[in-house]
């Protein structure tokens, strides 16, 4: 019998009806396999995954395939965003056996979990072939099925000892590979020769089609810029966020962004909308907007975080994971128009700007003859505002609301919320907008509500349900979220409970061994056979990465020096690997910016009239926030605070007074802001090379 439809992934629960006999992943199909000496298929997907709806309805619907699984194997659905700690050893397992990797990802087990076989989507016929041979070799090849299992689990554990060996090695100057912090800026030319070689001058971005956001790289070539005086990273930052806003990547009605562009000119999507997505490209316009004042990158974070709070808040707070694709059994069907239907809709006046401004044909751009909207030239963004095509615009977003709507993916993940936090809090200085801090402290309270249980982070909550241990990723990126909620409201709250979750992570996660953290926490309950390292940035950025940014900026606001030299193990246990492959490390290169830099500590004491009311303060408080200058923290406060970057610190002549400190030297107090302006966007420059 099929068992999901107990579960509350939305994912399991599309697949409660199939008629495979379908597991969650726990000890009763474990059990299950070893008593009928059956395999197990592990087959894990996500709920906005269009090819796993298309190989569920082409196989898992199917009853010839059904009844062949159900008889000769125990087959398990697993939800990749509820247990990506189990996903991470499977995909590597698929790569060790060269089948690739993606999603709907298939894996063949031994009643001990091991891995013999994988693959991602299967068209029917050929599933079938592949369950025939596997059922076949169970009964007469055992031993060539447990021979690759135990080179796939070799290959497993090779993983993170290769990261050990590679701490070993000599760069190319003889120094020891692991001293990443020392190779400073030479880091940052790789990057750059990298990110010049693959760039696409014509419409951005890097690579050939599909083409993903990446916006990791972005933020890193923003920070180049700013250090080095170069035009060129920042003219490939430039082009790339307008050509990928302009096309049909970005939702022109509702906002936000796709997941990435089948072709080069981020024209068509794959239409999911994924939460991660949005919070690191609002983060990476936001970033752009304090360096160069362009107003159309303030647009498109405003409208793609406007997004996030009318289609993806939950209403006590937190934030949903992602819509899928697929609407009415066709992928991008809620999103397209003919240019019939717009004219049927519109005013004559209104659907002619409209067609003419996002490209409407008679022929269209997608299947079926529709439109895909994206911004032609020559329009420029602000055409956008033309009062005309305002109307227009807001009929048809109107019209479309009334469609039916892809399926929500209404789970909220800490980690997952913790980069939303972070966007949510970033925007909210940078735009002095207050409906986004409170949409960051209002997430923050629901994971505390419901998602902190007897002193550790749990990993999803749907329906009611709290459920899966923290993997590294919750710690991280909500450690960083909840630290870039406390530099915009200054909740000393918050600061003791990053201060915990750091302690968590160097307790439960931290390699004793070789540095870095692992992915899962030594107390873990899953039964994994292995416990995987992540080091390289992939959809999401590195969690040991981001760790180490923490570190580092919690360094600077506590003096505590055990935060410092963990930010430099973690350097160290990535090894030559960044020397090797830099664009696969471009968080650990944020990070590597912060610690090279002049990283700048801002106390700003309050007088004691003011009563720390920080809205008296708030004017000055947003021209500091408006700088470019990623390599600070500012923080306010009165004379009575006992954080260690604002105790015994006076105001002067009764007026807000400011403490610029490096590092642990602090320069003379001022009540003059705009001296404290221009030192605060002062850089240790550099020259690029490779």
């Amino acid at each position: 019998m099929n068992r999901l439809g107990k579960e509350k992934s939305p994912y399991l629960l599309q697949h409660k009806d199939n008629p495979v006999h379908w597991n969650a992943f726990n000890e009763e199909a474990f059990k299950a396999a070893k008593e009928q000496d059956k395999p197990l298929l592990i087959s894990i997907g996500y709920a906005t995954c269009h090819w796993c709806h298309v190989m569920e309805r082409e196989s898992f619907e199917d009853h010839t395939v059904a009844d062949f699984l159900n008889k000769y194997f125990i087959p398990v659905k697993i939800d990749r965003e509820e247990l990506p700690d189990v996903d991470a050893i499977y995909m590597k397992s698929a790569q060790a056996m060269q089948s690739g990797g993606g999603w709907p990802l298939n894996v063949f087990c031994t009643p001990e979990l091991k891995p013999f076989f994988a693959g991602t989507y299967f068209p029917k016929h050929q599933f079938m072939m592949v369950l025939r041979q596997l059922a076949s070799k169970w009964t007469s090849s055992r031993n060539d099925i447990e021979t690759v299992s135990a080179e796939v689990q070799r290959a497993l554990e090779s993983f993170n000892t290769m990261y050990s060996r590679d701490q070993t090695e000599q760069d190319e100057e003889g120094n020891p590979a692991g001293e990443v912090g020392k190779k400073g800026t030479r880091l940052f030319g790789k990057i750059m020769k990298h990110a010049a070689s693959s760039f696409d001058n014509q419409y951005g971005g890097f690579g050939k089609p599909p083409k993903f956001p990446p916006s990791g790289e972005l933020k890193v070539l923003l920070r180049i810029a700013r250090r080095t005086g170069s035009k060129q990273p920042l003219a490939m930052v430039e082009k790339t966020l307008e050509c990928m806003a302009r096309g049909g990547l970005y939702d022109h009605l509702g906002g936000g962004f796709a997941r990435y562009s089948t072709d080069n000119k981020w024209l068509i999507p794959h239409f999911e909308k994924m939460l991660y997505d949005n919070a690191s490209l609002a983060q990476v316009y936001t970033e752009a907007y304090q360096m160069t004042k362009n107003e159309m990158y303030k647009s498109v974070a405003v409208e793609t975080l406007d997004y996030i709070l009318k289609v993806m808040e939950h209403p006590e707070g937190g934030y949903y994971n992602g819509e899928d694709a697929d609407s009415e059994g066709e992928e991008g069907k809620f999103y397209v128009w003919t240019k019939k239907e717009i004219e049927s809709l519109l005013l004559p006046e209104e659907a002619e700007i409209f067609c003419r401004v996002y490209g409407v044909t008679d022929k269209g751009n997608f299947e079926h003859h529709t439109t895909h909207l994206s911004l032609q030239n020559p329009y420029t963004w602000e055409e956008k505002q033309n009062p005309i095509l305002k109307a227009a615009s807001v009929k048809l977003h109107a019209v479309r609301e009334r469609k039916i709507h892809p399926l929500k993916d209404d789970k909220i993940l800490t980690g997952w919320n913790g980069l939303m936090i972070h966007s949510m809090a970033l925007a909210a200085r940078v735009f002095n907008e207050t409906k986004y801090l409170e949409s960051a402290e209002k997430a923050v309270s629901f994971i505390r509500k419901n998602l902190w249980k007897d002193g550790k982070l749990l990993r999803r909550y749907r329906d009611g349900e709290a459920k899966f241990e923290g993997t590294h990723d919750d710690y991280a990126y909500f450690e960083h979220g909840l630290l870039e909620l406390y530099l915009t409201d200054f909740n000393p709250e918050w600061l003791t409970w990053i201060k915990e979750l750091q302690a968590i992570q160097d307790e439960f996660f931290w390699d004793k061994t070789d540095g870095g953290y692992f992915y899962t926490p030594s107390d873990t309950q899953l039964p994994l056979i292995v416990r995987v390292k992540e080091l390289f940035d992939e959809a999401r950025p590195n969690s040991n990465s981001v760790t180490a940014l923490c570190l580092l900026k919690l360094y600077h606001i506590t003096y505590n020096e055990e935060y410092l030299k963990r930010a430099e193990q973690i350097f160290k246990a990535c090894g030559n690997l960044v020397e090797k492959v830099p664009q696969g490390f471009g968080q650990l290169l944020i990070a590597l910016d912060y610690y090279t830099d002049k990283a700048k500590q801002l106390g700003v004491i309050l007088p004691p009239s003011n009563n720390n009311n920080l809205v008296e303060v708030k004017n000055d408080l947003g021209k500091l926030w408006k700088l470019f200058a990623p390599n600070s923290v500012i923080i306010a406060g009165s004379d009575q605070s006992e954080v260690p970057l604002l105790a015994g610190k006076h105001a002067i002549n009764q007026e807000t007074t400011y403490y610029l400190c490096e590092g642990t030297t602090c320069r003379a107090p001022t009540n003059n802001l705009e001296n404290i302006l221009e030192s605060l966007s002062d850089a240790n420059q550099y020259q690029l090379q490779s």
